[in-house]
């Protein structure tokens, strides 16, 4: 079906049903075709916003948890604090005097 936009104007949401049960319609200006109306197609979640997802993606190491780890981690945040500078260093032994 071709319509003028006079036409289109005035009965859009009829040429709207038409075309989403399946019709043809063109709007033309005069008397030369302007445009097409179409239908959209429906838009799709993405899957890669779903639970599960990044199953098998993601990885850690065996010592992420280990108490060797966090000192590490410990020592980058407060290398500069002097309160910390034995850290993670065996404390002196106390010798016995004879």
């Amino acid at each position: 079906m071709e319509v003028n936009v006079h036409h289109a104007k005035t009965h859009l949401s009829k040429l709207i049903a038409a075309v989403e049960s399946g019709e043809e319609v063109i709007i033309a200006r005069a008397g030369k075709p302007a445009v097409k109306l179409v239908i959209v197609p429906p838009v799709r979640k993405s899957r890669k916003h779903l639970r599960g997802s990044g199953i098998g993606k993601l990885w850690m190491a065996d010592d992420a948890f280990s108490p060797e780890t966090d000192l590490e981690i410990q020592k980058l945040f407060e290398a500069d604090d002097p309160k910390f500078e034995n850290l993670g260093k065996k404390p002196p032994s106390k010798k016995k005097r004879a």
